[in-house]
């Protein structure tokens, strides 16, 4: 809530790597471009919360476990229907209520952090910073046979602490904490300290340090400064460690996302476990929450329910209640400016987008809406990005529902702008559809996706359809290289292309390099660039070589440190260098041509340099133009007037195959 009513100076205090990724940006890409990337990612909704009761309304396919009518508990943001991963749910006891359910996540954050303490039986624990979580790790330390001492500045929150069982230390009243722990611990100094504490100040841990006898823990579960003094830790043989969040499995995306849980004989507690050992505390009365709800509030009143979290410094547990039954408020369109429909002129593209993310907002749709695009429906799987990003754009309604929008006659267009898998179906459904279709690369991602597609546009053609299909390969449309492109057509023999892409680096666990999802970076990236080649050298692909970074323990095999090299059917070849293993101060894209005694280098699309060109030294730009408005304007006046596709069909295709071929090399090295 803090960081989302900062301002740009206090947010980017806040979090200095990411102003450190800013200044980069700006010497490789220029200050216009990163002022607008800047302002795209910080105008991106966040969905609120993360602690949520539920009823299954349905499963996903290979899903167990779970079945439609149970009551569980998820991680899933406050909304009205949430969509999770299995691994991040758990079926609520019959005996525990709603409401109490509801605490589970935020108690197994407490109980992660008494994990790595590991206390034992009879051992003497701090809890510094007695809010909802240290008041739930008071009573979860209780449990576990610990005696326990709570320190709070807030007497009514130590009140809460004394009825769990502690003892209480208030430095607001001038009580002093080391002495405290020093009488509670009878003089040996506590076994372990538990920070559930939030300030900018170190006070605690170096106040933990004071506490605990030789060789004792400390674990952070909240925040707090981090200026330690070594010898605090040196003398006594201390051990500190920050604990994530709900325990082992957060943030691994294997185990989120894809549902691959580990084996309990190795990782006893996972997440998920952890959510069901806070269940059956609450079933069986150790943990007890009822005392902890502070405010009730109907969801309606969400935001009074926002302002009183941050305002109200006595304020615990806020529950949000729903007054309406699911079924109500279970819609899948919001009409966002009825009056929009009325005007459209069916004879000029009526779009529909499928997709509202970081590229979607800060792009395409800007780059649609300048070209004149009519905006119909927008659609988002969870709807929240649909409703703020349509009603920004002008989109008449926000859906959920694909397969409404595809089947509304006014929409004539479509374009699909989400994750790499989802393409090629989308594309197919949107041709059989009659509708002519904008996707963002990749076309596909395997062989059998692109021959859907091939077949659905083939059939759309064969019933008069006429379809445009595009992907929106826009760097070729971009000021520079339509440049080098009218300089190139004078010259009338084979050609030399080096292409260099310095990519950055992702991690291997990141959904782009997923070849089941993202399709890998070649596929999903390296694809503009061969695009791109195959643009200027006007001629059929009739070669392909590829070869990536060889196995060692030093790199990370993936494809994406790799070289393509590509023959044409008029002697010109080409080299793309695909590397994400360079320095992000470098320019991320370099592009060269050799031909006819002459040079053309592009340098990040904003300086375009000739080399012996007659009558032509330089072309340069003071903002980066990598091409996107021109590629949407020339694809909807293409539509609207019914001229030829920008990019012929045939060359789609052709990239799409050549994409997928250099990825299967890659991988089978």
């Amino acid at each position: 809530m803090g960081f989302g009513r900062a301002n740009w100076l206090e947010k980017a205090r806040q979090q200095p790597d990411k102003v450190r990724m800013v200044l980069q940006k700006v010497q490789t890409d220029g200050l216009a471009t990163t002022v607008d990337a800047v302002r795209s990612k910080l105008a991106q909704p966040l969905p609120l919360g993360y602690c949520n009761v539920g009823v299954v309304a349905s499963v996903g396919n290979h899903v167990s476990g779970f079945k439609p009518g149970d009551r569980v508990v998820s991680n899933g943001p406050h909304a009205d229907v949430v969509i999770v991963p299995k691994n991040l749910c758990a079926v609520i006891p019959d005996s525990v209520s709603d409401e109490a359910a509801s605490f589970t996540v935020l108690a197994s954050i407490g109980l992660q952090g008494i994990r790595l303490a590991q206390p034992t039986l009879g051992e003497a624990f701090v809890v510094t910073g007695v809010g909802l979580i240290g008041l739930m790790t008071v009573q979860l330390l209780r449990a576990q046979g610990c005696r326990v001492l709570a320190i709070d500045f807030d007497e009514q929150k130590l009140a809460l602490a004394r009825s769990y069982g502690a003892e209480t230390c208030n430095p607001g009243k001038g009580e002093d904490a080391v002495v405290a722990s020093m009488i509670f611990s009878r003089s040996r100094g506590v076994d372990g300290v538990i920070i559930t504490a939030s300030t900018k100040s170190s006070d605690p841990v170096t106040q933990a340090a004071h506490m605990c006898r030789k060789r004792g823990r400390i674990v952070l579960v909240g925040v707090t400064g981090l200026e330690l003094n070594r010898a605090d830790f040196y003398e006594k043989e201390l051990t500190f460690q920050v604990s994530c969040s709900y325990g082992p499995g957060r943030y691994d995306p294997t185990y989120e996302d894809q549902g691959n849980d580990f084996p309990i004989g190795f990782v006893r507690w996972t997440e998920q476990r952890n959510f069901e050992a806070v269940l059956d505390m609450l079933a069986s009365g150790q943990l007890e929450v009822d005392s902890l709800i502070s405010h009730r509030f109907a969801f309606e009143d969400a935001a009074d329910a926002y302002q009183t979290l941050t305002a109200d410094n006595s304020a615990l547990g806020i529950i949000l209640q729903y007054s309406s039954s699911a079924a109500e408020r279970n819609i899948k369109k919001v009409v966002l400016a009825p009056e929009a429909v009325a005007s459209f002129d069916p004879v000029k593209p009526v779009v529909g987008f499928i997709g509202a993310g970081n590229y979607a907002s800060r792009m395409l749709i800007p780059a649609f809406k300048a070209a004149g695009a009519q905006f119909h429906t927008i659609v988002t799987a969870g709807g929240i990005n649909g409703v703020i990003h349509g009603s920004k754009a002008g989109f008449a309604e926000a859906s959920t529902d694909i397969g409404a929008m595809l089947g509304n006659d006014l929409i004539n267009t479509v374009a699909i702008v989400t994750r790499h898998d989802s393409h090629a179906r989308f594309v197919a459904q949107a041709l059989e559809a009659g509708k002519h279709v904008f996707v963002e690369k990749p076309l596909a991602i395997e062989t059998q996706e692109l021959a859907m597609v091939e077949q659905a546009y083939q059939s759309a053609v064969e019933k008069g359809l006429k379809p445009h299909l595009m992907v929106g390969f826009n760097r070729r449309f971009s000021p520079q290289v339509q440049k080098m492109k009218a300089l190139l057509a004078a010259v009338k023999e084979p050609k030399s292309f080096v292409m260099t892409m310095n990519a950055g680096a992702i991690p291997a666990s990141h959904w782009t390099q997923d070849p089941a999802v993202g399709g890998g970076r070649i596929i999903g990236e390296a694809c503009h660039f061969i695009d791109l080649m195959r643009f200027l050298a006007g001629s059929k692909i009739v070669s392909i070589q590829a070869r990536r970074m060889g196995d060692t323990d030093a790199v990370e095999i993936t494809e994406d440190k790799a070289a393509i090299i590509l023959g044409f059917e008029d002697g010109s070849f080409g080299t793309i260098h695909y590397l994400a293993n360079g320095a992000s101060s470098f320019p991320k894209e370099r592009v060269e041509v050799f031909a006819a005694g002459r040079v053309l280098q592009l340098d990040n699309f904003r300086k375009l340099k000739g080399f012996g060109w007659p009558g032509f030294n330089k072309l340069n730009l003071w903002k980066q133009n990598k091409g996107q408005s021109e590629c949407a304007a020339a694809f909807l006046a293409a539509v609207e007037t019914g001229a030829a596709t920008p990019i012929s069909s045939d060359e789609i295709f052709e990239v799409a195959r050549v994409s997928i071929e250099v990825s299967r090399i890659l991988r089978e090295q």
